[in-house]
């Protein structure tokens, strides 16, 4: 990273850049932020408000800007485009995000080519994927958040089952971002066992109340999403609270182990796709894919998984 200090970008002033902006504002993890949208009045405004927290956060120069004041950015966080509409497919979600991004993240690459890009805008696989290719960008550098949120919330449901603090678990949900995900529970531990060990030793469940357990779990995390958006209009705190433990993992070189959206080839029977598994993240991007063992049934579901989104790669005319 830059030895002048950290400067990071952030594209899109909604609910989550806006979100991610005032984390890094008083995270100090940043020297300078700048803030894009095509709406400038909107990022300006952002841009006011937080340069006012500084009385009571790290020294931090936060200000509004357009695509060519993301020079010499360290990372670039990727969170415009728009969100689904009711009555909107996701296929016709994917056509119009992929139109946006690929509008504008040949030009931002150009401005900015060495820098970490973090795609968080949905769908966040296919736009990964999409940003990889119309840029000309090394893969390292370029990561989805994938299914790092999932993650997160698998582990917070996990852990209320079993009564434990959240950093007792240890839990990775694999595939793409959202409904079409799966968990290989076999990965998952908690307080170093295995989950159905512990549930067994600390709960005195039997294996059939725990495989029913693993399904009303798993249940909840996919349509825990939904219920933030039914109840207050939009999800973004949980997602930015991902994206600085990614940031994180990134600015202070830690080599730490994730579920994030990356291009694959061959990993987890994926080829020429992203999605989310297990990555080793530092200071140069992905470092690698972690590609663990899973149980023949879990492979045979993620296998399933895979192909459903190589098909709607296929059908978006991607993977040209």
């Amino acid at each position: 990273m830059s030895k002048r200090g950290r400067k990071i970008s952030v594209l899109g002033t909604g609910n989550v850049g806006a979100t991610i902006a005032y984390s890094l504002t008083v995270s100090g993890l940043c020297s300078e932020l700048v803030l894009v949208d095509v709406n400038k009045t909107k990022a300006e405004g952002e841009a006011l408000d937080l340069a006012q927290c500084a009385a009571c956060t790290p020294s931090v120069n936060v200000r509004c800007g357009e695509y060519e004041d993301v020079a010499d950015s360290d990372v670039v966080i990727v969170t415009f485009g728009v969100g689904r509409k009711p009555d909107q497919t996701r296929l016709d979600l994917a056509k119009i995000n992929i139109g946006i991004l690929t509008s504008v993240m040949p030009g931002v690459a150009k401005i900015a080519p060495d820098a970490l890009y973090i795609i968080v805008s949905n769908p966040v696989d296919i736009l990964t994927y999409a940003t990889i290719k119309c840029t000309g960008l090394p893969e390292n550098r370029v990561i989805g958040t994938g299914t790092l949120l999932d993650s997160n919330r698998l582990i917070k449901f996990v852990a209320d089952y079993c009564k434990v603090n959240a950093h007792n678990v240890n839990a990775y949900v694999l595939g793409e971002h959202g409904e079409a995900c799966m968990s290989p529970w076999s990965l998952c531990t908690v307080a170093g066992l295995k989950m159905v060990e512990y549930a067994k030793k600390f709960l005195g469940e039997n294996e059939t109340e725990i495989e029913a357990d693993y399904e009303r779990i798993f249940d909840e995390m996919v349509k825990s999403g939904s219920a933030v958006i039914k109840a207050k209009g939009a999800t973004y705190y949980a997602i930015a609270a991902s994206v600085m433990h990614l940031l994180k993992s990134i600015l202070y070189d830690t080599h730490t182990i994730m579920p994030l959206s990356a291009l694959l080839h061959g990993e987890y029977g994926a080829d020429n796709i992203c999605m989310g598994v297990p990555c080793m993240v530092g200071a140069n991007g992905i470092e690698k894919v972690a590609d663990l063992l899973l149980l023949p049934q879990e492979q045979a579901l993620l296998d399933r998984r895979i192909a459903a989104l190589t098909a709607t790669y296929d059908t978006l005319g991607l993977r040209k």
